[in-house]
């Protein structure tokens, strides 16, 4: 089946407005035709068709996390909200409530601990939610009815069935389970990576997608009745026509894929690396969320799609994208085996098809479109420059996703270990956990969180308030590698500044005007007998684990 059936998707248009990455998209009941976005900038955006040409209108902006959103869904409408509910998962632990006309939540669920990543509806106004905690949870109102237990890793992503009382959930343990009345009535095998997304076909059969780049189809009995292959990385979301069997695709390898009768019929590229989620609206028209914080709209009607100059643009952007070959989305990349501009004059042979080309020592990537009967340049590759992580929490470490995992060899000899590590952790801490958690000699203490600040350098987050500021972990603090410039007065390094306390030195010394360390600094208190505290030994206090080995911890 080539795209020429029905046409071809383009782009319909563009939408700014989130500030970071667009990590969920639903379709909205209210008002008709539009959808609902949410993001890392902590906000959920409802956006309306705008009658007069091709765009849509961005109605309100919804806050109510604390932290990145993450997941949304809509909750069909009930006599109470004849326009129905927004509801939306965030790292913040929580589940906001919205009604499509204000922008704060009508009430909060709180029960999850950790990350809430995936939200489905169900009849009768019941919400399943999906998190990192490992469990699912039923919700009626406000109210949680119950809690799926049995996944061994976060939970990323949960449906409800059409048949009453059945339940879908995907987990980074790699496996799906069906749930009928709060017990575990199926496991389904197959993938073998985290599985990100799910969504129904039928009363039967659904669609699922993982990190290790397939799709699978299932019956509800327990058979998989098929496997897609076409995706180059992580698939993070799939969504299905209306109607039909027909479905499409999002992931990390920039591409959009619309798959109709089993076959990926057309690949859309995206000028940005992750592209996290989808969703179709009634009228068949594809919306696409990314870590560039724009959402596109792609669509088969002529009478939709974007101007002349509007598709320019997006191509121009999309060239002038860099590839990082270290992704491995366009193969095995030989630079001095690769062909020069000539081998564009040859057709493609399927539509998305790759090819490289050499000019003037620049590796071009073309993608053949069946539609226009052309190559369309999709970027250029680039040598990855230092740190390739964005800060985009992409990488993922026990099923859960972080900005950075390093890996850590402590000796030459022994077992080298992962550290999981957020820009939004304290790095002292951070360092003091993972020698804990894999009970390391606590002398490493400094040289770690070294190594961690020494790997993140310059990436700040945005200052979220300038009322109180703590000086480790506030907007004002110190952070390594960056300029002074982000705070209003340069901060010291409480540390390693030179306002800091050094042992044995008088403590009349003329610290640089700046920020002086509020506990070491001049003008601090000290003892008669001031002596160095450290703020994590001796430990008085119990230390949890979410993930632990407990055999192992009893046999030390």
């Amino acid at each position: 089946a080539m795209s020429g059936e029905g046409g071809a998707y383009r782009l319909r248009c563009s939408l700014a407005g989130h500030g970071q990455d667009v990590r969920g998209l639903t379709r909205g009941l209210f008002p008709q035709g539009g959808f609902v976005s949410v993001s890392r900038d902590r906000t959920a955006r409802l956006w309306a068709p705008d009658g007069l040409n091709r765009g849509f209108t961005e109605m309100h902006c919804m806050s109510g996390h604390s932290n990145f959103v993450s997941c949304v869904c809509i909750i069909p409408p009930s006599d109470l909200y004849p326009r129905g509910l927004i509801a939306t998962g965030g790292n913040d632990h929580n589940i906001c409530i919205f009604t499509v006309d204000n922008p704060a939540p009508l009430y909060v669920l709180k029960g999850h601990k950790n990350t809430v990543c995936s939200l489905s509806s169900g009849k009768f106004g019941t919400l399943l939610s999906g998190s990192w905690d490992t469990t699912a949870k039923v919700w009626l109102n406000d109210r949680c009815m119950m809690t799926l237990q049995g996944h061994t890793a976060a939970i990323w992503a949960v449906k409800i069935l059409p048949e009453q009382g059945l339940m879908l959930t995907g987990s980074a343990d790699k496996t799906i389970k069906l749930w009928k009345a709060g017990r575990c009535e199926r496991t389904f095998t197959g993938h073998e990576d985290c599985v990100r997304g799910l969504a129904i076909l039928s009363e039967m059969e659904f669609l699922s997608c993982a990190n290790d780049a397939s799709v699978r189809r299932w019956q509800i009995s327990g058979e998989c009745l098929q496997v897609y292959y076409g995706h180059t990385n992580y698939i993070y979301s799939i969504s299905v026509f209306p109607q039909c069997k027909d479905f499409v695709t999002t992931g990390e390898d920039r591409s959009l894929r619309i798959w109709k009768q089993g076959e990926c019929a057309q690949t859309i590229r995206l000028p940005a690396q992750s592209v996290w989620c989808c969703c179709v609206l009634d009228n068949g028209d594809i919306v696409v969320g990314a870590s560039d914080g724009i959402i596109r709209v792609f669509t088969e009607s002529s009478e939709r799609t974007a101007s002349a100059e509007e598709i320019q643009a997006f191509e121009n952007e999309l060239s002038q994208a860099s590839i990082d070959p270290k992704t491995g989305d366009l193969g095995d990349i030989n630079a001095d085996d690769l062909p020069g501009r000539e081998h564009l004059k040859d057709p493609g042979t399927r539509d998305g098809q790759t090819r490289l080309i050499k000019d003037n020592g620049k590796i071009e990537a073309y993608q053949w479109s069946v539609s226009e009967g052309r190559w369309i340049k999709i970027g250029d590759v680039v040598g990855s420059s230092g740190a390739t992580q964005q800060t985009s929490g992409k990488v993922l470490f026990e099923g859960k996703e972080y900005d950075y995992v390093f890996t850590i060899d402590v000796n030459e000899s022994g077992p080298s270990y992962k550290l999981p590590y957020n820009i939004t952790d304290d790095p002292w801490l951070a360092a003091y956990n993972f020698l804990q958690k894999n009970d390391l000699n606590p002398m490493f203490l400094d040289q770690v969180a070294k190594f961690i600040m020494d790997n993140t350098k310059g990436q700040t987050l945005l200052s979220t308030s300038a009322q109180f500021s703590d000086p480790f972990t506030g907007a004002g603090r110190y952070v390594p590698g960056s300029s002074s410039g982000s705070s209003m007065i340069p901060a010291a390094d409480p540390f390693t500044g030179a306002g800091r306390y050094v042992p044995g030195s008088t403590s009349n010394a003329v610290a640089p005007v700046g920020g002086v360390d509020p506990y070491t600094g001049m003008g601090a208190y000290q003892s008669a007998e001031a002596k160095v505290e450290n703020i994590y030994f001796p430990k008085k206090d119990a230390v949890t684990f979410d993930q632990a080995n407990p055999m192992q911890i009893l046999g030390q």
